[in-house]
C-alpha cells in the first residue's frame, strides 16, 4: 500500500502523521511525505533569505518525520517541492499515484472562556468566508485528485490540550 502524506512540519501535519501510524501501523505501508514550500513572492534579498530559512526548516522537519517513520518500521520517502501547495501536491499524486492521500484539515482554535461562544461563531464565519473566496488545499484536492483522500480532523478539545500541557 502506498500512502502520500501532505506534510508541512506543522502541528496539524504532526496530528496527521500520528494518525497514519495509528490507523495503518499493522499494514506497514510505504509512505511518501510531500512537503511544499511556497514562494514568498518578493524580489528582495530579504525575501530570498526568508525563503531559504523556511525551506531549510521545512526540509529538516520532513526529513525528521521520515526518519521517525523508518525507525518505526515504515518505508518512508520525502518529496520536496516549491510553489503553490495545492498544485504541487496534485502533481505529486498524479506522478506517484498513491493508494491514499492523507492530509490534516486546517483549523483555527477558538478561545475558551466567557466569550468563547462568540469567538467560535466569528471563527466559523471567517473560516467559511476564507473557504468560499480562496478555497483550501484539502477542498482543492478533494475536487481534483484521482486517488482517495483521508482528511484528518485537527480540532482538539480544550480539556485534551490542558492535559497535554
Amino acid at each position: 500500500m502506498e500512502i502520500m502524506l501532505a506534510y508541512d512540519h506543522s502541528r496539524n501535519a504532526r496530528i496527521a502523521l500520528d494518525a497514519i501510524q495509528e490507523l495503518f501501523g499493522p499494514l506497514k505501508p510505504s509512505i511518501t511525505l510531500v512537503s511544499v514550500v511556497e514562494d514568498i513572492g518578493s524580489a528582495t534579498s530579504g525575501a530570498d533569505e526568508l525563503f531559504t530559512e523556511q525551506y531549510q526548516d521545512q526540509k529538516a522537519g520532513v526529513e525528521a518525520a521520515a526518519a521517525e517513520l523508518m525507525a518505526a518500521g515504515f518505508d518512508a520517502k520525502v518529496m520536496l517541492a516549491e510553489g503553490d501547495a495545492r498544485k504541487m501536491i496534485l502533481r505529486a499524486t498524479e506522478e506517484r499515484q498513491p493508494d491514499l492521500l492523507v492530509m490534516a484539515r486546517h483549523s483555527h482554535q477558538a478561545d475558551s472562556g466567557p466569550l468563547g461562544f462568540i469567538t467560535k461563531k466569528l471563527d466559523a464565519l471567517v473560516e467559511e468566508f476564507d473557504h468560499m473566496t480562496f478555497g483550501s488545499v484539502s477542498a482543492f484536492l478533494a475536487r481534483r485528485a484521482k486517488c482517495p483522500i483521508l482528511i484528518i480532523p485537527t480540532h482538539v478539545p480544550a480539556s485534551s490540550m490542558q492535559a497535554a500541557e
